[in-house]
């Protein structure tokens, strides 16, 4: 998720995504797993396992791993105790925090350090990354033919959404983590098409670091990837500011 254009990380990650499709379910598995364990199975009377289904369809993950997910949430199928962890750092500038959902913590703290040290880091103090950021969710439109920027304008704010930024690739509604699913189906009950795969709660930084030299964005790409690549990473947050032209050259490697 990069701070000034969340499009310019969308545009990177979908060349990846295929080659991830297993890690990417097993991580959509655990979190509704966890939803469900919060909130109950029934997606009429739990909002957010709502979101988190259409979520994991648009990702193509199978009706049955789904099931199968929400089963061990509710307890028909046996799980491993799931516990979540935050690990920070900063790299030239930029600041990372590392999710982590995991049934061992011990290797999960591991795993997350040895990348760290192979790419020249430490872990940091609690705080001095992520008080850089602030939970927020976010709904990402895609451009559309006759959609206005005044039409996601007026149906996000009267929905409680906070903020609305316009890009070329189209928009990005911001509204606060507790307000994410009701922003959402507001908008699409406007019928406005939204990219629900990458439309999510997670940290939106509140504070960017410009990175414009290639060679710097691919190292740190490099670093995000082999973070991403771990089973127990749920997420991987920066605040890297990427002009569109360093954007472009990453999406061509």
């Amino acid at each position: 998720m990069s701070g000034h254009s969340h499009w310019a990380t969308i545009k990177r990650a979908k060349g990846a995504a295929d080659a991830r499709k297993g890690k990417i379910f097993s991580k959509l598995g655990k979190e509704i797993t966890i939803v469900v364990k919060a909130g109950g199975g029934d997606p009429n009377t739990n909002p957010t396992l709502r979101t988190l289904i259409a979520k994991a369809k648009a990702a193509q993950m199978p009706n049955d791993n789904i099931e199968r997910a929400i089963k061990k949430g509710t307890g028909e199928l046996e799980s491993d105790a799931l516990v979540e962890a935050q690990y920070e750092g900063i790299k030239g500038g930029v600041a990372f925090v590392v999710s982590v959902l995991t049934d061992n913590k011990n290797r999960a703290a591991a795993e997350v350090g040895n990348v760290f040290k192979k790419n020249g880091l430490e872990f940091a103090k609690q705080g001095s990354a992520s008080r850089l950021f602030d939970r927020m969710g976010q709904v990402i439109i895609p451009a559309a033919d006759g959609l206005t920027e005044d039409k996601v304008m007026e149906t996000a704010l009267e929905a409680g959404a906070e903020d609305v930024v316009a890009e070329d690739d189209g928009f990005t509604v911001k509204c606060q983590q507790g307000d994410f699913t009701s922003v959402l189906e507001a908008i699409k009950g406007a019928g406005i098409a939204v990219d629900e795969e990458n439309s999510s709660i997670g940290l939106v930084p509140n504070m960017t670091t410009p990175v414009t030299d290639v060679a710097t964005a691919k190292a740190m790409q490099k670093f995000i990837d082999m973070l991403e690549d771990l089973e127990d990473v749920q997420d991987v947050y920066n605040n890297m500011d990427i002009d569109d032209a360093t954007a472009d050259a990453l999406a061509a490697e």
